[in-house]
């Protein structure tokens, strides 16, 4: 297996802090080639081992190959593994085409909604790329952490049993355990829907709030994104398990998380366009918000948190009146929507 594994030539496009990370990981199995746009970025992983703009702590593998040439990145590669923003994804992919060869599995990294279309992004891989076995690697992984070495594990989703057996080898990796699932509508929508309710935690934390108001958001949060899940075809029991609540708990708390950042800065009271501006890192929760209340409104699904944050997000509603209003709101049964 490890022989087989070290021939594979695999492509991680997107030199974010969470393309970088998994391309440092796999390079611990096989020959990885890093694509980026910011030439910059290219340099620096090349020449020290480095990516200061998105992960300023860390040292990355020597063996670490990356290039700003597109051609090149995936023209030979036996696995393309997609860590683009989710506005630019389609776009890339498209660029991408005319050289990925035919058959080549295709795993996307982007936590994220189209927003014209409201397409998961392993629906665009299949829209864009027909005839490729299409997956996605997710769950609560926070980027710094590990590659600091700190224990993770991931899901690896897709169809194919035999293609994501192989794929779950080779993206494990040390401390980085990969579990697989089937369920691929399910694990990418609980990475896309998180984001949002982490917006609202991070309102709650910047205007002082406890744990208990924490604890509420989270648990309620996950109510709501399983509803929404489900409706759209995910499995119940996935929103239960790494994808679903993993990835909610480890967004929703961390420092690190930029969608809980958000919140916790509008909840100072600064305003979207100035903390947007202010970061060098996409929260994709800002872009899918209103994604996410098409879809919603489409099947018939109540989110009340979701859509305060998104009339906080718009400028509708100050996360002030949002946090009176939940507090005044009448409870009823805890399986109710709401």
């Amino acid at each position: 297996m490890e022989a087989r594994l070290s021939r594979l030539s695999v492509t991680v496009l997107g030199g974010g802090s969470w393309g970088t990370t998994v391309a440092s990981l796999i390079c611990r199995n096989a020959q990885v080639c890093l694509w980026a746009r910011d030439a910059a970025v290219v340099a620096q992983v090349n020449q020290e081992h480095r990516n200061q703009r998105y992960l300023p702590d860390a040292v990355l593998p020597e063996r670490l190959v990356a290039t700003t040439d597109l051609e090149a990145a995936v023209s030979g590669a036996d696995v393309v593994i997609v860590g683009i923003p989710s506005q630019h994804f389609r776009a890339v992919l498209e660029q991408a085409r005319p050289w990925i060869r035919a058959w080549v599995p295709l795993i996307s990294l982007t936590k994220g909604l189209e927003l014209n279309t409201g397409m998961r992004m392993t629906q665009i891989l299949q829209e864009v790329m027909p005839g490729h076995p299409v997956g996605v690697l997710t769950g609560p992984n926070l980027a710094q952490e590990i590659m600091a070495g700190q224990a993770a594990a991931s899901v690896i989703a897709m169809d194919d049993p035999a293609i994501v057996g192989e794929l779950q080898s080779l993206c494990r990796s040390g401390l980085f355990r990969v579990y697989t699932n089937n369920d691929v509508i399910g694990c990418e929508l609980g990475g896309v829907l998180k984001n949002i309710i982490a917006i609202a935690v991070g309102m709650g934390d910047g205007m002082g709030a406890g744990d208990n108001t924490r604890s509420a958001l989270i648990t309620r949060g996950l109510a709501e994104v399983t509803r929404l899940g489900v409706a759209m075809g995910g499995r119940a029991e996935t929103f239960a398990g790494l994808t679903g609540m993993g990835d909610m708990i480890a967004t929703c708390t961390s420092p690190q998380s930029r969608n809980r950042h958000v919140g916790v800065e509008l909840g100072k009271g600064r305003d979207m366009v100035s903390i947007i501006e202010a970061m060098h890192m996409v929260a994709e929760g800002v872009k899918s918000a209103p994604t996410v209340m098409a879809l919603a409104e489409k099947h018939g699904v109540a989110m009340p948190i979701a859509s305060d944050v998104y009339d906080v997000i718009s400028g509708r509603a100050t996360p002030q009146r949002i946090f009176r209003g939940l507090l005044k709101a009448n409870a009823g049964a805890e399986s109710d929507p709401g």
